[in-house]
């Protein structure tokens, strides 16, 4: 299976990294043979960024990209395309332990100057054993102002085999200093049949669970996996497309509001509960402390700072969660939108289809249109740092009918 097989519905972009990747194929085998290698003019550059809506595979892509950069395979020098997917190069890269393919992802809200100035002095670093240094940074819209500055400088002045592969919603979430001196990649939202076959080929889904999870999620991969295999993931939508029928009156809004902050904190409890414990006896034991004794004196910050790390790491959790519940209800919207004005388009909540149809019946467009408001409106409130309970409540109260 090539590299190249999980980027879903982008087939200009697998065309246009397959270009870059034998160039860089050429470059390298130029430099290993004595020969002066050059990219200026190729399909190749130092610095990419991949943008597209959350879900279009922007990571995947990227990944997939760092594999074939590094393909040993013996196929490409007779003019195969790299990315074979089974060489040691492309293997190790995909599956993380690659020694020249560094990939970045935080459970945090934002990534630090810190964080990034070891990027940066890795990135200075001549390739281990394979043919790039690579730095995949898949939340580059979460670096703060300073770190983009940091980073700013690194790209400006790369070393010679080190590629800079940049994830990010869109164009302006990263700093136009940057984005200036990266080659930019737009992919699109995968087509619902697309991602269906994939979960059913890769993930051994079956075929009309995958074509529910797929259409609820409208073509978003990570999510339409976890639909169709998480049975917790399943009974939380429910409870989500169930709010707004549960709206009638300011009492039942407000309710509504806190049982949706609840499942959200727990969700955060659960995915951090194990995690949280595991790296806590990973650290007392690296310090020294014994099984149900006191930490050994001066080791009290470490302990502190882990316990920092821990808990803003279940804030970005529990937005994470709000967001996936606001953008059901988004969808759920749209489909009441969609019925009311007579579309063609086909629901994306079959399983709730009644309750779409009931809504849209005792409601008129400009109804659905100001609760689609108020849920974008609860999004862009949480992204302020307005308190979750306040933004959520508010878009409840303005969910009511009437």
């Amino acid at each position: 299976m090539a590299v190249w097989d999980d980027v879903v519905g982008q087939d200009r972009v697998t065309a246009q990294l397959t270009a870059a990747a034998r160039d860089a194929d050429a470059y390298v085998t130029a430099a290993a043979a004595g020969e002066p290698p050059a990219l200026s003019g190729s399909s190749m550059t130092h610095a990419w960024l991949f943008i597209g809506p959350p879900g279009s595979g922007r990571s995947t892509a990227a990944r997939a990209f760092a594999a074939a950069l590094q393909c040993v395979s013996p196929d490409r020098a007779l003019g195969g395309r790299p990315g074979c997917g089974f060489c040691d190069g492309c293997h190790t890269a995909l599956v993380g332990t690659h020694a020249d393919v560094e990939v970045v992802r935080t459970d945090l809200l934002s990534i630090g100057v810190k964080e990034t100035r070891d990027l940066v002095r890795r990135a200075q670093l001549s390739p281990a054993g394979g043919r790039w240094q690579i730095i995949v940074l898949e939340d580059s819209d979460r670096l703060t102002e300073g770190a983009a500055n940091v980073l700013l400088k690194a790209i400006e002045e790369p070393a010679p085999r080190t590629v800079w592969l940049l994830c990010a919603p869109s164009t302006e979430d990263v700093l136009p200093t940057i984005r200036s001196r990266c080659r930019t990649l737009g992919l699109r939202t995968p087509p619902v049949e697309a991602v269906a076959d994939v979960l059913v080929r890769r993930d051994g889904i079956e075929p009309e669970a995958a074509a529910v999870a797929a259409r609820a999620t409208q073509g978003h991969i990570g999510r339409a996996r976890r639909l169709a295999t998480d049975e917790r993931a399943r009974a939380r939508r429910s409870a989500v497309l169930r709010l707004p029928q549960r709206v009638a009156d300011v009492g039942d809004a407000l309710k509504a509001a806190q049982e949706l902050i609840d499942a959200a904190t727990e969700d955060a409890k659960q995915v951090g509960e194990d995690r949280d414990a595991k790296e806590t006896d990973e650290l007392r034991t690296a310090l020294g402390a014994a099984e149900g004794k006191r930490l050994p004196r001066g080791t009290a910050g470490a302990m502190k700072e882990l316990e920092d790390r821990q808990k803003r790491r279940a804030t970005r959790t529990q937005r994470d969660s709000l967001d996936l519940a606001l953008t059901d209800l988004t969808a759920f919207y749209r489909d009441v939108l969609a019925r009311q004005l007579g579309s063609s388009v086909a629901v994306a909540n079959e399983d709730v289809r009644d309750a779409v149809e009931q809504i849209a019946a005792r409601s008129r467009p400009e109804h659905s249109l100001r609760r689609i408001e108020a849920v974008l409106a609860c999004r862009d409130a949480l992204d302020r740092n307005v308190a979750p309970l306040l933004a959520v409540e508010a878009m409840a109260m303005s969910l009511r009918e009437g």
